[in-house]
Order: C-alpha cells, then sequence, then structure tokens
C-alpha cells in the first residue's frame, strides 16, 4: 500500500482537531478533543501549553490508528496565531501557561512602547500595529515572570516560540527548533523586508535571537517524527502555517480578489496583496506563507471577539442551556424573528478593540436598550456585531494599492448562520462564499504539506480546493444597512471613551 496519507494538526483556540487527506484532498478521517481556556485575571487569557500538546497528540496518533501508519507520507500543522510559549530547553517544560493572542496583560507596556515613539518605526518594519495581540510582548513577559528568564534566554537555555514550534519540538523529541514564516511574521520581530529575524526589534523588546526558532518556508520539510507513543517515528512533517493563513490558502490559493474572512472565537480578515506595502494604520501587513518558492504577502485585520461575542451574548439571555443543534436554529431563527435591533447595538470589546480601532482599553457595551428590547433584539445585535466589525476592517483595507474585492470567502463554525452570512453579503454589497468543510484551515496545511511532497506548482493544487456556497447581495438592503452601519460605529466610540470617563 503506498503512501497516500498526509495528515494536518489543527491546533485552534477551543480544539485541536487532526485530518487524514488523501492523494484526491478527500477528508478520510479525523479526530478533535476540546481546549480549556484559563482567565485568572480581567483581561489575561492563558492555555496550559502541556494539555495543547497532549491533546495534539492525542487526535494525531488517533487519525494514524484509523488510517493505519503504513499510509501515512506526512504530516502538516496549522496553528492558533501570536500565541507565546516559552519552555526549558533541557527538559522541554514550560516557563508556564501560553499567553494567547486574546490576552492584553502587555497592555501597559505596549502604552509605553507608544509613549516612546516606537510604533512608527515597529509598524515599518514587521507590518504591525503595537498591540498586546502579537507575540513580542507576551515572550518579554514569560522571560520575566521567571527567575533569570533574561539570562537564561541569552544562554540559549530557554526557547521562546508560537504554538508551531511548540508543537514540532515535541513531535521531534527536541530534534528540531523552527517555525515558518507565517508565523514568525506574527510576533513583531520579523523584518518584512528580509524576511529575517530584525535586531533592532529583538533590541527593543529584549529578546534574545538564541531563543528563538529558525524561519522556514511554509512548505518543505521541518523534521521527522520521534520517540512518540501513538506516532511511529520517521515521518516528515512538511508543512507548518498559522491557521487564518492556512484558511486563505485553501480558499483560493491567494488569487487577486478573493478575500478571507475566518469566523470563529475572534477573526481574521485576511486580503492577498503583492507587496509588503505598510502605510495602513490600522492593519497588518503580513506574510501570507512562502510555498518554497516564494514569499506571499497579506492585509490583515484582527477582530478579537466574534464568535465569542455571540457565546457571550447567548451565556446572558439563558440560551446556553440549549444543545448544540437548539442553540444553532436559535441564532438563525431568533434574528429573523425581528426586523430590526430597535436600535441596539453591541460593541463586543470584551478584552479591547482590534482592528481597525486597536484599543485595548475600550470595554464592551450595550447601546440603545428601550423598554420593548427582548431577547431577540439581543441576539440580533450580538450577530450584526460581527458583520459590522468585519466592514470595518474591509473598509480600512480600501487604504492599500494592492487590495481588490470580489467576494468575500469565509470559513468557521459562525458561517454556518445563514441569516448571518446574507446580512454580512448585503451589508457589504458583493458575494459571500462559503466554504462548508469545517477542516478548512488543516486543508491548507495539508495542500502545502503535498506541495512539498510531490514537487508541483501551487496552481496545480487548484482542483484540490472545496466547493462554496454563494450568497448574492440585495443591492436595495445594501443602501438601507449603510445608517445601521455608521450608528454602530458611533457606538464603537462611546465603547472607546467610555472607561476614560469612569476613570
Amino acid at each position: 500500500m503506498s503512501k497516500d496519507i498526509v495528515i494536518a494538526l489543527d491546533e485552534g483556540t477551543t480544539n485541536a482537531k487532526a485530518v487524514a487527506l488523501d492523494e484526491q484532498g478527500n477528508v478520510v478521517a479525523k479526530s478533535s478533543r476540546p481546549l480549556s481556556i484559563q482567565t485568572p485575571r480581567e483581561g489575561w487569557v492563558e492555555q496550559s501549553g502541556e494539555l495543547l500538546l497532549q491533546a495534539s497528540l492525542a487526535v494525531v496518533g488517533e487519525v494514524v490508528a484509523q488510517v493505519g501508519p503504513e499510509r501515512v507520507a506526512a504530516l502538516a500543522i496549522s496553528n492558533q496565531r501570536e500565541t507565546a510559549i516559552g519552555w526549558y530547553r533541557a527538559s522541554g517544560l514550560p516557563l508556564g501557561p501560553a499567553i494567547t493572542w486574546q490576552c492584553s496583560r502587555t497592555a501597559d507596556f505596549c502604552h509605553a512602547l507608544r509613549d516612546q515613539g516606537q510604533e512608527a518605526k515597529i509598524k515599518a518594519v514587521t507590518g504591525l500595529p503595537v498591540a498586546p495581540l502579537f507575540s513580542a510582548s507576551k515572550m518579554r513577559w514569560l522571560l520575566g515572570s521567571v527567575p533569570n528568564g533574561q539570562a537564561l534566554a541569552e544562554q540559549g537555555e530557554i526557547c521562546l516560540g508560537t504554538i508551531d514550534s511548540w508543537l514540532l519540538w515535541h513531535l521531534t523529541a527536541g530534534e528540531s527548533f523552527c517555525c515558518d514564516y507565517s508565523n514568525a511574521s506574527r510576533t513583531q520581530l520579523l523584518n518584512l523586508q528580509t524576511a529575517e529575524w530584525d535586531a533592532e526589534m529583538l533590541a527593543l523588546f529584549q529578546i534574545p535571537r538564541q531563543a528563538l526558532a529558525e524561519i522556514r518556508p511554509s512548505s518543505g520539510l521541518f523534521g521527522y517524527t520521534k520517540g512518540l507513543d501513538a506516532i511511529p517515528d520517521g515521518i516528515p512533517v512538511m508543512a507548518m502555517i498559522g491557521d487564518s493563513h492556512a484558511a486563505l490558502f485553501a480558499h483560493g490559493l491567494g488569487a487577486a480578489g478573493c478575500v478571507k474572512a475566518t469566523y470563529g472565537t475572534g477573526s481574521s480578515v485576511m486580503a492577498p496583496v503583492v507587496s509588503a506595502q505598510c502605510d495602513v494604520k490600522a492593519l497588518a501587513t503580513t506574510v501570507a506563507w512562502h510555498d518554497g518558492e516564494r514569499l506571499v504577502y497579506g492585509l490583515e485585520g484582527n477582530i478579537p471577539h466574534t464568535g465569542d461575542a455571540v457565546a457571550w451574548m447567548a451565556e446572558i439571555t439563558g440560551l446556553n442551556t440549549l444543545s448544540e443543534a437548539e442553540l444553532a436554529q436559535a441564532l438563525n431563527t431568533l434574528p429573523a424573528s425581528v426586523e430590526s435591533t430597535l436600535g441596539v447595538y453591541f460593541v463586543p470589546a470584551l478584552t479591547g478593540l482590534g482592528a481597525p480601532w486597536w484599543d485595548e482599553d475600550a470595554r464592551g457595551l450595550i447601546h440603545g436598550l428601550s423598554r420593548g428590547v427582548k431577547r431577540a433584539h439581543l441576539v440580533r445585535a450580538a450577530l450584526e456585531s460581527i458583520t459590522y466589525q468585519i466592514a470595518d476592517v474591509v473598509l480600512a483595507m480600501r487604504q492599500h494599492g494592492d487590495f481588490a474585492l470580489k467576494a468575500l470567502m469565509v470559513d468557521g463554525g459562525p458561517t454556518k448562520n445563514d441569516w448571518l452570512m446574507q446580512y454580512q453579503a448585503d451589508l457589504l454589497g458583493c458575494p459571500v462564499m462559503r466554504s462548508d468543510v469545517p477542516e478548512l484551515s488543516a486543508m491548507g496545511a495539508a495542500l502545502l504539506a503535498r506541495k512539498a511532497l510531490v514537487q508541483v506548482d501551487t496552481e496545480q493544487l487548484r482542483q484540490y480546493l472545496p466547493e462554496h456556497m454563494t450568497f448574492i447581495p440585495d443591492d436595495q438592503r445594501h443602501g438601507r444597512l449603510q445608517k445601521r452601519w455608521h450608528e454602530w460605529q458611533s457606538a464603537v466610540q462611546l465603547a472607546r471613551t467610555q472607561k476614560n470617563q469612569a476613570g
């Protein structure tokens, strides 16, 4: 039997999933484990790196058993981005919990950078605005959280990495300490022009170079599995890529005008662009991927609370007591049961606002309450908040010279809501094309691994791309929704000022 299977590990914020894809790109086996999130203080969000690893190894092992180890040609990894973890090189044990992308514990440090006038330089070098979202300030915090952390890192005894490098280290028994260009570009330490760790940024964040991983193309050999109970030795890891980047790749291989929005706990809106132009202040310019032949850039806005906003509203309104199927039905039917929100706007700045506002001091609010507001109006306001936040990012993207929007390509759990997708299409005035493949990030990583295995051009992978369902915008409704969108933006400004007023 030939080695025809690529197993993609998709390590997200709330689940670790492994998916086996055959030579035709069909999903032939999969496994999933839930992951927990801890919030020990206001604004702090963290996860156990050891539990992330255990769940990831377990699901890969289960899928290997399902397909048979003799069929496995390669592994691929897609991962939650910006989440930072540190570990001791000798033991592989973590310094402490992984600090997730949602965490805002480094807000004061980021404020200090802005006060020092560093933001313009950081943006010009790395493509990223100053924000607690990105990994460098988290890595700085991790070194300060353990005795002699800085000295140990300078001596090469501590490793600092994104989740891809943490997983790879343990998959290969510590023999490979690498990350890919897409994850490196999310740290705020990569120079976009040279595609190397930047000495000035390392000095600014006080991160020793010897504590960081080697950067490699997203498609190519990263190392071989070794010393694992349920995973045979010698399986090559042939791709690593951030999960949002992987989804963009699986949607359309980076075709111009195909803008991607992943709807999950938070959302990533990403557009492929041909240059590393960094002058759109509100957005990140990033490396979308390196396919083994060339770097592809992406223009991106990150939103911390989209699906998370709906989950919070479901809890507040008592919908969280429903079964998963009943909750999904309620989220489809409740917003359609009312003609509007009765003027209610929900700004889900639960740990601050991301793109295009980048205001970690903002706090959530429900604006416009009146006596007639019922649960359906509140649920609708939560769902509408997703579409407005994505429209805000798209509006900012239009400032980039390479940006084009032919269709919004969407994926993620909340996209199963047809009402939400139609509202998004009507608001933006462009087709929304939904992939109903739940394993899209895993598929993108697997395609990059397949490319490296069989040595084909990226365009030759197009035959494996999934089908999409299209939501066509209603032009008349598009015009009407512009007023609501402007009212939403006014509510955002209230969310940004209320904390200062309270102080």
